[in-house]
């Protein structure tokens, strides 16, 4: 083996063990369910809606998977993968993404927590359509623990990027209210 060769396994190592020790300090403090819900979307186009264009919120639904890795008693981080059924009523201007939000989560009390954080969501439908296959957007929201399991929660999500593609000459981005129920196992 080259010296090379054995600097980067050395490397790899060390940092497999540095992931090992994290995961194994916060053991104690994952958690991991499932969660479904209820959207209210909407585009907000710049600087109006064209003509022609019917833009009224579009109802839909959001499912997924969710887990939360304590950093602390009171603040964690909790990832998600979710597909979310967004953008206005409008045939052409549905939108279905395949998401991963990522919330820093504070707990204000045992049973209520607020976070915030970022959001990327890859389109799930054509690719070849007028509309940009990935979308940024920022996300809040409120948790409510009914039980040590089960949940309720609400959130809002901005977009920072046009959902459109440039050569259309467009300029919208998805606004969306989230009401969800999920249950962490």
């Amino acid at each position: 083996m080259t010296n090379n060769k054995l600097k980067s396994m050395k490397k790899s190592l060390v940092l497999i063990a540095l992931l090992f020790s994290v995961t194994a300090t916060f053991a104690q403090e994952n958690v991991f369910g499932v969660r479904a819900g209820l959207n209210v979307t909407n585009l907000d186009f710049s600087p109006e809606v064209p003509a022609g264009v019917e833009n009224l919120h579009r109802n839909g639904f959001v499912i997924g998977f969710v887990a939360e890795y304590g950093i602390s008693k009171k603040l964690s981080i909790a990832p998600e993968v979710q597909f979310s059924a967004e953008g206005a009523k409008d045939k052409s201007l549905r939108l279905d993404y395949i998401q991963m939000p990522i919330f820093l989560n504070y707990k204000l009390t045992r049973q209520i927590a607020v976070g915030v954080g970022p959001q990327i969501s890859i389109k799930s439908h054509s690719h070849e359509d007028g509309l940009q296959n990935f979308a940024y957007s920022g996300i809040a929201g409120i948790t409510y623990m009914i039980t040590d399991e089960i949940f309720v929660d609400a959130r809002f999500s901005y977009g920072l990027s046009n959902i459109f593609d440039d050569a259309t000459g467009l300029d919208a981005i998805n606004k969306n209210i989230q009401f969800g129920l999920g249950i962490k196992l």
